[in-house]
């Protein structure tokens, strides 16, 4: 039997677009309800190496928090109505006019309108809106053979967890990923610098699914190399 070493062995069915996954974790088979509709105020886990997805009104807030301080989240949102409009690191940055955005800041969408705001931020400060989620041909360019968790896989077993499905993995906002940028440009790839206990909160300006994954990323210092959960909760 042959054995499957590289990630353009796992096709992704032959679809017209970047929606469907390319493995099976946990987070198909767990979603916090049936379409992630959450209890207000009630805590939830996003488990190492997995994603979870939950609806958010508009006016809504979710906190998200970095249970152990070491831990990386790559966070989207997307316009219930239309998953075809979603928080958009490169328009949200030159709205805001900085790499990462502050308490304050909107998020502006790819239709330049604010889709959330981020209102809360306990930790440093220091989050990544530059790079992309990591995928199964990410983990192959490092090296690895057969399938890994990813980012890109948990976004969309998420939502196909709560029935939804999204044409593309748009860049996420890294919660917590610590990417420097120096003089030359170069960029470095270390670890969070926030504490355990940490938090954001984003406020929901329109309604929206919110999509997170624990990123599963061992290979590079990230997650300290040791990918744990996180937790969040919604307020009104």
């Amino acid at each position: 039997m042959n054995h499957v070493t590289h990630s353009h062995d796992f096709p992704a069915c032959c679809q017209p677009d970047n929606g469907a996954s390319l493995g099976i974790n946990a987070t198909l088979q767990a979603p916090i309800s049936p379409d992630g509709t959450p209890v207000l105020n009630e805590q939830y886990t996003v488990p190492a190496r997995c994603g979870r997805a939950v609806r958010l009104k508009a006016g809504q807030t979710i906190r998200i928090v970095n249970t152990h301080g070491t831990q990386v989240c790559d966070t989207w949102l997307f316009n219930t109505e239309d998953m075809s409009e979603f928080l958009s690191m490169e328009h949200a940055r030159a709205h805001c006019n900085r790499i990462i955005p502050k308490p304050g800041d909107a998020l502006f969408s790819n239709r330049r309108r604010a889709i959330g705001t981020l209102v809360t931020d306990t930790s440093p400060g220091v989050h990544d809106t530059l790079m992309a989620a990591c995928d199964l041909h990410r983990y192959t360019n490092l090296g690895v053979e057969g399938y890994h968790d990813s980012c890109a896989d948990n976004m969309r077993l998420a939502l196909q967890a709560i029935g939804l499905r999204a044409r593309e993995v748009p860049q996420p906002f890294n919660l917590w990923m610590n990417i420097p940028v120096s003089a030359d440009y170069t960029v470095q790839w270390l670890p969070p610098v926030s504490k355990a206990g940490d938090y954001v909160e984003i406020r929901a300006e329109m309604d929206v699914i919110v999509v997170m994954s624990a990123c599963p990323q061992d290979i590079v210092p990230i997650n300290d190399l040791n990918p744990v959960e996180v937790t969040f909760s919604i307020h009104a």
